[in-house]
C-alpha cells in the first residue's frame, strides 16, 4: 500500500470510530460498540471501503496491549481485599460456570472441537470492568455495598482471565492442548506476575524521581510507553501473549499493588494520577483501532442468515453468558435484590471478551461464522445490562439503599 492511502485509511479509521463511538455514547450505550459498528460498516460486511493489513493489525496490536495496561492500571487489587469472600465467591462462580457451560454446551450440543469449545468457554468468562465501574458511577453506587463486591470481583476476573488467556494462546500456538506446555506457561505466568510488578514499580520509582528534577515534557509517556514495550516483548519470550506484559505493567503502577506474602508497596496517588492524565490520550489514539479492526475482520455477507446454526449458536451462548454470570451472585448471602443487581453488572463482556475473541480468530480457532456469533454474544452482553441495571435501581433502588443486609 502507498503511504499516501495508508494514511487516508488511517484517517476514515480514527474519524469513523470517534463519530460512531459518540452517537453510541449519546443513545447511552457502551463506546466500544460505536468503534466495532465502525470496522463492520468500513468492511466487507457493509461497504467493503477498507480491509485489513498487517500495518493495521500492528497498531491494533498496540491497541490491545495499551487497554489491557489501562485495565490493569485502573486495577485497585485492595478493593478484592476490602469486599472480602462476597467478591471471590462473585468471581471464581462468574468464571467457572460460563467457562464450564461454555465448554460442554460447544462441545455436546454443537459438536465443535476440543480447542475450538475451550475458546468460546474462554470467551464467555470475561467481565468488563469499565463498562461495570461507568454504569454503577452513573447511579452513584460505585460506593455502595453491590459496587464494591462487583469491584472486588471484577478485579479477580481480570486477573485470572488474562492467566486463561495466556493458556488459551499457548494451545492455540501449539495447535493443541499440551498438559506440560500448559504446566509451564502457569509457571511462568506466575513467576511473571511476581516479579514483574516488582521491577515495574522499581522503575516507576526512578521515573518519578527523573519527573521530579526535569522539566521537558514527554518524559512519562516516552518512559512508560517503553516500561509497556519492554514487559510485552518479556511476555512473548517466557511464551505467554503479549497482551499480558501491557496488563502487568499497568497493574504494577495502579495505585496500590499488593505483593506476595502480605507486604504492599505503596504508590505514589498524585503520580498515579499523571501517569493515568499523560497516557490516556495515546491510549485513546490506539485502542479505536483495535475495535474498528474487529469489525473489519467479520465479513457478515458470508454468513447465511436463513441457517438455523447462527440463531441457535448465537442464543444459546448468550444465555450461557447471563446465567454463567449470575451463578457466583446468587451463591453470596445477601438479599435477592443485591444478589439480581451483582449478577447483572458482572454480565458486560465489552473490550475483555472481544480480546478472547478476536485471539480466537487470529489464531486460526474461530471460522467466520461462529466469530460473528460470538461477536452478537459479547455486543448483547455489552448492551443490555446498563439498561437493564438503570430500569433495577429505579424500580428497587431504595430496597439495595434500605436494606443491604444479609439474609437470615
Amino acid at each position: 500500500m502507498e503511504t499516501h492511502i495508508f494514511f487516508l485509511h488511517l484517517l476514515i479509521i480514527l474519524l469513523s470510530a470517534r463519530v460512531l463511538a459518540e452517537i453510541a455514547v449519546f443513545f447511552r450505550a457502551p463506546a466500544v460498540i460505536g468503534e466495532l459498528a465502525a470496522g463492520i460498516l468500513l468492511g466487507p460486511s457493509l461497504l467493503g471501503i477498507l480491509e485489513p493489513n498487517e500495518v493495521l493489525r500492528m497498531l491494533a496490536e498496540i491497541g490491545i496491549i495499551l487497554l489491557l495496561f489501562e485495565v490493569g492500571l485502573e486495577t485497585d487489587v485492595r478493593r478484592l481485599v476490602d469486599a472480602g469472600n462476597q467478591s471471590l465467591v462473585v468471581a471464581i462462580g462468574g468464571l467457572v460456570a460460563p467457562f464450564m457451560l461454555g465448554y460442554l454446551v460447544a462441545s455436546g450440543v454443537f459438536g465443535l472441537p476440543m480447542l475450538v469449545s475451550l475458546f468460546i468457554g474462554g470467551t464467555l468468562t470475561a467481565t468488563s470492568i469499565g463498562i461495570t465501574v461507568r454504569v454503577l458511577a452513573d447511579l452513584k453506587r460505585q460506593n455502595g455495598k453491590e459496587g464494591q463486591i462487583v469491584l472486588g470481583a471484577a478485579v479477580l476476573d481480570d486477573v485470572l482471565g488474562v492467566v486463561l488467556l495466556a493458556l488459551l494462546y499457548e494451545f492455540s500456538i501449539g495447535g493443541g492442548i499440551n498438559i506440560i506446555n500448559a504446566s509451564k506457561i502457569l509457571l511462568f505466568v506466575t513467576t511473571f506476575f511476581v516479579i514483574a510488578p516488582i521491577v515495574a514499580k522499581l522503575i516507576s520509582l526512578t521515573i518519578r524521581w527523573l519527573d521530579r528534577r526535569h522539566e521537558r515534557p514527554g518524559l512519562i509517556p516516552t518512559t512508560i510507553i517503553s516500561l509497556v514495550l519492554f514487559f510485552s516483548w518479556l511476555a512473548h519470550a517466557i511464551g505467554a501473549p503479549e497482551i499480558l506484559g501491557g496488563f502487568a505493567a499497568g497493574l504494577a503502577l495502579s495505585r496500590r499493588f499488593f505483593l506476595p506474602l502480605g507486604t504492599a508497596l505503596h504508590a505514589d496517588n498524585v503520580f498515579a494520577d499523571r501517569i493515568e492524565h499523560q497516557m490516556r490520550p495515546i491510549i485513546q489514539l490506539f485502542t479505536p483501532i483495535f475495535f474498528v479492526m474487529v469489525g473489519l475482520s467479520l465479513d457478515l455477507s458470508e454468513i447465511d442468515w436463513s441457517s438455523a446454526f447462527i440463531w441457535q449458536f448465537s442464543l444459546a451462548f448468550l444465555g450461557i453468558a447471563v446465567i454463567g454470570k449470575f451463578t457466583g451472585a446468587v451463591l453470596i448471602r445477601e438479599r435477592w435484590e443485591m444478589r439480581m443487581v451483582t449478577g447483572l453488572a458482572m454480565v458486560p463482556r465489552g473490550e475483555v471478551g472481544l480480546i478472547f475473541a478476536e485471539l480466537g480468530r487470529t489464531g486460526g480457532i474461530f471460522n467466520n461464522e461462529i466469530y460473528a456469533g460470538m461477536i452478537i454474544v459479547i455486543a448483547c452482553t455489552t448492551l443490555m445490562p446498563p439498561i437493564l441495571m438503570k430500569w433495577f435501581y429505579a424500580r428497587f433502588g431504595d430496597r439495595l439503599v434500605d436494606k443491604s443486609a444479609p439474609d437470615g
